[in-house]
């Protein structure tokens, strides 16, 4: 499968949302929506990384799946505020290389 930019995405799922009269659900409804589905990634995790095993009926997820849905909410969120993610992104990294550019030890490059 080809690789798709941020654009493309955010594309991919308002056309996807757009088929529905319901269209985009309320920011406060989508910040719960992306509570839930981080508590699902949180739960995977522990479930492969911690101590919690899952117990025999519980579904097979996987963090790769859960991450896919907080991806699709996250888009969703953007989209129905009208935020480019791109943008967003490169603002966010700029921050990073800015401000944050000595809060950690990097690795030598010798």
């Amino acid at each position: 499968m080809q690789e798709k930019t941020l654009l493309e995405m955010q594309r991919e799922v308002d056309e996807y949302i757009s088929q529905f009269k319901e269209g985009y659900f309320s920011p406060l409804s989508m910040l719960a929506r992306m509570s839930e589905e981080v508590g699902e990634l949180a739960r995977e995790v522990n479930h492969q990384y911690g101590e919690k095993p899952k117990k025999p009926e519980e579904a097979d997820n996987s963090i790769e799946l859960e991450l896919g849905d907080i991806l699709f909410i996250t888009i969703c969120f953007a989209n129905s505020l009208g935020i480019d993610l791109t943008e967003a992104h490169n603002k966010v990294m700029h921050k990073f290389n800015t401000r944050d550019a000595d809060r950690w030890t990097k690795k030598d490059t010798d």
